[in-house]
């Protein structure tokens, strides 16, 4: 009778760094998303390689927002689910890695005051109080106009960005 399959833990909170295979970005992948990596790191147990340099990973898009005009911010995260080596598949656990860019808003409006104040001040050399008033209104509108046409911020994780994930639960290696 041949022995049981030999089974090795890898422990929680073991890392796992991986270079992406393709692009993820906040504007064009969506929750549910798929994506693979090339792990760049060996994983060792018990001084026996158990996922090799160049193993293929994959993972998840678990959030994927873009930012709007002038306010909401921009998320992208991500974790790894599967990695396959030697021949083999193993389902893993791991922590998501996550950027976020705060949405405009704030900015939007110190853009505007900004673009106010300034044409308030050209307005007042220009023509006194009432021409500090008109290039006033002028500024913010010009500032407010210029918030919304910076465009929106799209978090990217261009192709070969290497990742540290995590393992967030043992994974078994048979």
């Amino acid at each position: 009778m041949p022995p049981p399959p030999r089974v090795l833990v890898i422990p929680a909170g073991t890392a796992l760094r991986v270079r992406l295979d393709q692009t993820i970005s906040s504007n064009h992948n969506q929750p549910g998303d798929t994506f693979t990596a090339t792990v760049e790191s060996p994983v060792i147990v018990g001084g026996e390689t158990v996922i090799q340099r160049g193993a293929t990973a994959s993972g998840t898009v678990i959030d994927a927002k873009g930012e709007g005009h002038i306010k909401g911010g921009a998320v992208l995260s991500i974790r790894l689910d599967r990695v396959r080596s030697g021949g083999r598949s193993y389902l893993v656990s791991t922590s998501s890695v996550e950027r976020v860019e705060k949405g405009k808003g704030k900015r939007s409006a110190e853009f505007a005051g900004g673009g106010a104040g300034l044409g308030a001040i050209i307005g007042g050399l220009a023509g006194g109080g009432k021409g500090a008033l008109i290039g006033g209104l002028a500024g913010a509108g010009a500032g407010t106009a210029g918030g919304a046409m910076t465009g929106n911020h799209d978090l990217v994780l261009p192709a070969e960005t290497m990742l540290t994930f995590r393992l967030t639960h043992d994974a078994r290696v048979e």
